[in-house]
């Protein structure tokens, strides 16, 4: 081979190179790019007087549709749960017990206001066709022979979102802010006293229109609420109780422009039966202290813009009686005002 073409055959290789290291490049950056999308925890509710609390953050169409088929059970958490697929091929995780009704009407809340939330509907019964045991011990009491079950929870599955881990309530990338202390007045608001930080969910959610996903923080377990302020045994006491939510202290003080919340209490000291409940759940009691005046008063002025009709929704829509819709509705309502008293 003559030195021309020795020459033409050298910058050739070099010019494929670096056309190659150059294209690696771009699509290393475009990862990049995906991988470190700002993280959200709250949108501004714009159109907080028109939201619709009877279906929460999906809508009537989007509701569970039967006949629903088995999928498989899931063994976290304390409830009994389990996945179904209903007839038009959406995945729905069920979830019996006491939390399914406090659940239903704090994702409504909690996205009126603005924070993400889970899809969640309430049924009043569920028939699942060729239902099997679940593994669970307590499970069985909630299911008839024929595989039908009384007062549900389905959490709607979306095929464009993934959860990829979990948040703390102590580092976050939203410590300190507005958001962040307006999230921690929802938790006193709702009276959820199970702030472990395992119940807090980061998603990558990807919206087609922005080009790439968005990583969404939110409380993504809201059923231990509507009730005590604190874990005790029984937990038809502690979730979704009326007598247990109204009679509970609200506001403990205010001090040197600070707000001190009761929930979240610490435990019960019975519940020291069980220790690995009783010490998941200790010193979350700073969750509900220390908040800024004015951040509660803002969070308090923005639940206000909420009417009494679209509240009581979010009650009917968990299957409560009327007299107990108007009873948590007038107590929510009554704290509310507090807020934005303050």
């Amino acid at each position: 081979m003559s030195n021309d073409r020795k020459t033409l055959a050298f910058f050739t290789a070099m010019l494929l190179f670096t056309t190659a290291v150059s294209t690696t490049g771009k699509k290393r950056d475009k990862s990049a790019e995906i991988t470190q999308a700002a993280p959200e925890l709250w949108q501004v509710p714009s159109d907080i007087t028109a939201r619709n609390l009877m279906y929460g953050p999906g809508s009537e169409q989007d509701r569970p549709h039967p006949p629903f088929t088995f999928l498989k059970e899931d063994l976290s958490g304390s409830n009994p749960k389990f996945d179904v697929r209903d007839r038009d091929g959406v995945k729905w995780r069920v979830k019996l017990g006491a939390e399914a009704k406090p659940e239903t009407v704090a994702s409504r809340l909690v996205w009126a206001v603005g924070y993400y939330a889970n899809e969640d509907y309430f049924l009043p019964e569920l028939r699942v066709d060729k239902m099997p045991r679940l593994q669970r011990k307590h499970a069985e009491k909630f299911i008839q022979p024929d595989g039908s079950m009384l007062n549900v929870r389905l959490k709607r599955h979306l095929t464009n979102e993934k959860k990829i881990g979990t948040w703390k309530w102590r580092d976050n990338p939203f410590s300190g802010t507005r958001e962040l202390n307006g999230l921690r007045v929802m938790m006193a608001l709702i009276n959820n006293w199970d702030l472990k930080d395992q119940n807090n969910s980061v998603y990558s959610e990807k919206h087609t229109a922005k080009g790439g996903p968005e990583q969404i923080y939110m409380v993504s377990d809201l059923g231990a609420s509507f009730g005590t302020t604190h874990l005790v045994r029984g937990h038809e006491k502690a979730k979704g109780n009326l007598e247990s939510y109204v009679h509970s202290r609200f506001i403990r003080d205010v001090k040197d422009g600070f707000v001190n919340f009761e929930d979240p209490h610490r435990p019960a000291v019975i519940v020291l039966v069980n220790p690995h409940e009783f010490f998941s759940r200790l010193n979350l009691e700073w969750i509900g202290r220390d908040i800024p005046v004015d951040d509660v008063r803002w969070m308090g002025q923005i639940l206000s813009q909420l009417s009494d009709q679209q509240i009581r929704d979010a009650f009917r829509a968990a299957g409560y009686t009327p007299e107990d819709v108007d009873a948590f509705a007038s107590e929510v309502e009554s704290r509310i005002g507090e807020l934005k008293n303050l």
